[in-house]
């Protein structure tokens, strides 16, 4: 664990200027609780919040190996999800910039898991929250099976950055939401343009797959 000053029992009232009360309240219960864990379950942490995304980006990628032999759509939905998470990473960044939160780890001088950021890496929203959900629900969107899991997995994930200490809840609540939506705005947006340049690859040769993509989107 890393010592950022009090325990957050011991710190009373938090200094989080901005911050929702209740996401403070929970902040400092959920810290408090993650402090008290076995060394093991910290350990197992702070390795699950980064192994997560990379096991997340591999279920999207093996979601567009599947689909390259699936209709030219599902193909089309799995490329577009990839593309969501790049999206919605460069937006988060820029809210992050605009916003300017601090670490609920430095502000509200609590004892963390994990090392708190550097001043200047700003808390709102989470980074890692919104590519889970983003990854996750492209995932969903391309692979219903697989989809379930991801999302499992993504929702693990953002509730890891609280659990280490380095997030508030609403931070993690919101960064999932905004990268799920993302995912979701670029594919309805844009799924019928990807579909078309996808039949113009002539490397694209669907088989016949009874499992089509979970998004059942409307032509337009």
């Amino acid at each position: 664990m890393v010592q950022a000053g009090r325990t957050a029992a011991e710190a009373g009232t938090p200094d989080a200027g901005g911050v929702p009360d209740f996401s403070a309240e929970l902040y400092r219960d959920v810290v408090d609780f993650a402090s008290s864990t076995p060394g093991w379950v910290q350990s197992f942490a702070a390795f699950f919040t980064e192994a997560a995304l990379v096991l997340l980006f591999g279920f999207l990628l093996l979601a567009c190996w599947r689909a390259r032999r699936m209709p030219a759509r599902s193909l089309a939905i799995a490329l577009l999800s990839v593309l969501g998470v790049g999206v919605a990473y460069s937006l988060s960044e820029l809210i992050k910039l605009l916003i300017e939160q601090d670490r609920p780890c430095r502000a509200m001088r609590v004892t963390t898991i994990a090392e708190c950021p550097p001043l200047g890496d700003w808390s709102f929203p989470s980074n890692h929250s919104v590519i889970a959900g983003a990854t996750a629900f492209g995932v969903f969107a391309a692979w219903r099976k697989l989809g379930v899991t991801a999302l499992i997995l993504g929702a693990a994930t953002a509730f890891s950055r609280v659990f280490l200490g380095v997030h508030y809840p609403h931070d993690v609540l919101v960064g999932f939401l905004f990268g799920v939506v993302m995912t979701a705005l670029l594919v309805r947006l844009l799924s019928q343009t990807a579909t078309q340049l996808v039949l113009k690859l002539p490397s694209h040769r669907p088989h016949d797959i009874d499992e089509q993509p979970t998004v059942q989107l409307p032509r337009i």
